[in-house]
């Protein structure tokens, strides 16, 4: 053992140790400041680590150091991992979509949709980048799925037609998380349900099926993707005023010289996202993509039209089904079909473990009464400025998820604290879907900004660009989005209180 290793591990026992000995013992509904310090650890160590799985781990570790419960397994990780709405969640992440993705990957289906359109609808540089804006809002899946499918499918068009790295990047970045929480056909209603689905707000969603009608109904209300969205069509329409920023040097560079890249630029290779597993003498067809999107689309669209819940789940495993259904009539063997089916589940593992613990930290965050804590020591000032909490709220999430690089880990840490608190602010209905977009899109910010964010690396990988390239370039437009939500937000709750 090396003596930073040997130092690591004494430091780690000391704080364990301290954590341990000077724990108080629970009052009232809460643990008092005690309870914020595994969301406080679980943000820190992301930040310093740069490793989400590992933060969140010692989230949970330190929440049972914390409440003097050992026996993690028994307390937090069984009553959250072998909960409905997990298993639910489980479903639909890793088996429905991880076998969706497998079989467009085995048999090209995506690409294949997304070649077609091209050769028929891009023959100028303004044109690629709007083709590119509207394939990331087409596989609106979200983050890593987004960014892979879109990126490595326009960068040799794009190339083409001297779209620089960065100009790519930004289009991809800007329209994978955030158009995933305004489309949302996808995982990311249901990851959100089963964080809110808790006692605390017991009131407002008594199930999951009532916390997935409530993201819907705050689609709305999530300004800064919206506003972040239409950006980036400006931007790729060439009608986004660029002023003196560092996309504007980029795309004066383009028009001289023609380079894709800064001189000294250290772009990602993006080789190993380029290769696809199509199988020998299978003919993909646009059917491949477009009638499972349309069974999905169907069962999430149809019942929400009619004033019920969408059908989320029932939605995901048709769409696999008629995937699978239509793959083997189309002439692929039944063993090379399920097996590309289980490939892709392997490939959305991380997600679903990220996924598992969110959800364990949000469980601790109840165990310690966390929600109670904020509420008992700000509703006193924010009762008589109730008005200024949504931008606040987003102010917030922007800090926590850049800094952790993930939205995901963020609505572990934060929905369970902060909607409960404004839900005490003000009864409105309004407000709180206020509240509420104010969290996914504050969230969505640091994930697509933050250079740990796994959506920022892809996205620069899959086009080709430097990541911190890419960072610098679409930051100002970023926070020039989340300036102008926190003034709709302001506004918007003044106007409703």
């Amino acid at each position: 053992m090396n003596n930073k290793t040997l130092s690591t591990t004494v430091a780690v026992c000391t704080f364990a140790a301290l954590i341990w000995f000077f724990r108080p013992s629970e009052y009232a509904n809460h643990y008092g400041v005690w309870s914020l310090l595994p969301a406080f650890v679980t943000i820190v160590f992301c930040f310093v680590v740069r490793n989400v799985v590992l933060a969140l781990f010692l989230g949970v570790v330190v929440g049972g150091l914390v409440s003097g419960q050992l026996n993690l397994v028994k307390v937090f990780l069984i009553p959250s991992l072998g909960s409905e709405s997990y298993a639910q969640m489980l479903l639909v992440y890793l088996w429905a979509l991880g076998s969706l993705l497998g079989l467009w990957n085995r048999n090209g289906g995506a690409r294949y949709f997304a070649e077609s359109l091209a050769k028929r609808f891009v023959s100028s540089r303004t044109s690629a980048k709007v083709f590119t804006w509207v394939l990331g809002v087409i596989f609106h899946q979200g983050g890593t799925i987004s960014t892979v499918l879109t990126g490595t499918t326009v960068k040799p068009m794009s190339d083409r037609h001297k779209v620089a790295h960065e100009e790519l990047s930004y289009i991809v970045d800007s329209t994978a998380s955030p158009v995933a929480t305004i489309l949302p056909f996808n995982v990311w209603p249901v990851y959100i349900a089963g964080i809110i689905a808790i006692d605390p707000l017991s009131q407002l969603v008594p199930n999951q099926a009532a916390a997935v009608k409530l993201y819907f109904m705050a689609i709305p209300f999530n300004f800064y993707a919206w506003i972040a969205v239409s950006m980036t069509l400006l931007f790729a329409l060439g009608k986004l005023p660029l002023f003196d920023s560092s996309m504007a040097r980029v795309v004066k560079r383009v028009a001289e010289t023609g380079e894709l890249d800064r001189p000294g630029a250290q772009p990602m290779a993006a080789a190993e996202l380029t290769e696809i597993k199509t199988l020998d003498g299978y003919a993909p067809s646009i059917l491949d993509f477009l009638l499972p999107i349309i069974t999905l689309l169907g069962f999430c669209v149809v019942p929400l039209s009619l004033g019920n819940s969408p059908m989320v789940f029932e939605g995901f495993g048709m769409a696999v089904v008629v995937a699978f259904s239509l793959t083997l009539i189309r002439g692929m063997p039944l063993n090379e079909a399920f097996d590309a089916m289980i490939s892709g589940i392997k490939g959305v593992t991380i997600g679903a473990l990220v996924l598992g613990l969110a959800v364990t930290l949000a469980k601790v965050s109840e165990y310690l009464g966390t929600a109670n804590f904020v509420i008992d020591s700000t509703a006193g000032f924010l009762v008589h400025f109730p008005y200024v909490f949504p931008s606040l709220i987003l102010v917030v999430c922007m800090l926590v998820a850049f800094s952790i690089g993930s939205s995901w880990g963020t609505y572990a840490v934060v929905f369970p604290i902060a909607l409960p608190l404004a839900i005490v602010l003000s009864d409105d209905p309004t407000f709180i879907l206020l509240c509420f977009g104010a969290i996914v899109g504050g969230s969505v910010f640091g994930d697509q900004c933050s250079p740990i964010s796994d959506t920022t690396i892809l996205s620069s990988l899959a086009c080709g660009a430097d990541v911190m390239d890419h960072v610098r370039t679409q930051l100002p437009f970023a926070l020039t989005a989340a300036a102008a939500s926190a003034i709709l937000y302001l506004l918007v709750a003044l106007w409703v209180l």
